[in-house]
């Protein structure tokens, strides 16, 4: 297969790619340093970098970001960045990949563990991650010629702890090639509207 993958030079992301060419799929990185550039918060970008690509049978997003910051600190403009960055930036890419996958084609986002289990400081991450799974169930018996759309919900990584640790007490990690191995799961299955947890 050949597949788009969003974020491909993250910590997910280079796990994706590395087991899906594994695998003997053709894999097309996409990324704001790509040629052509994607931005998650750039539709123009999205549709170009999409429809550059000969015929693609996936899309995978590995990417999104939102803040980290106590509740009472939490302004509009911060849950503006999260929603627009991680959930509507993913979404759009899901929308546009529609009108370019073929029969049979698969969409694959990503959400987290903060959709279910709150923390401090992580509520902004909550409320994308919920948005996308929200999509994710609604869209997968609408998509039309047989298209599949499931969400990766990883939990914190254990490459990322350094930075990350304090804001997942208590919550165990997992490796990166994990959460890729649910990105194969995805592509390479026959689930739709699923969010794959990676606990």
């Amino acid at each position: 297969m050949h597949i788009a993958l969003i974020g491909a030079t993250g910590t997910i992301g280079t796990a994706v790619n590395r087991q899906l060419k594994d695998r003997g799929h053709t894999v097309s990185a996409l990324s704001r340093s790509t040629n052509p550039a994607l931005s998650i918060e750039d539709h123009a970008s999205i549709v170009n970098a999409l429809e550059s690509l000969e015929q693609i049978d996936a899309v995978a997003v590995a990417s999104g970001s939102t803040p980290f910051k106590p509740l009472p600190e939490l302004s509009r403009t911060d849950f503006a960045a999260a929603l627009g960055n991680k959930a509507l930036g993913q979404i759009d890419i899901a929308q546009t990949a529609v009108s370019i996958l073929p029969e049979g084609g698969s969409i694959t986002l990503i959400s987290g563990i903060l959709a279910n289990v709150p923390v401090t400081q992580g509520t902004t991450a909550s409320v994308a991650n919920a948005a996308i799974e929200a999509y994710v169930r609604s869209a997968a018996g609408l998509l039309p010629r047989g298209i599949r759309i499931n969400a990766i919900s990883p939990s914190v990584l254990t490459e990322s702890l350094d930075g990350y640790a304090p804001f997942f007490p208590g919550i165990s990690p997992v490796d990166a090639d994990d959460v890729a191995a649910a990105y194969v799961r995805s592509i390479e299955g026959a689930e739709t509207g699923q969010v794959i947890t990676v606990l």
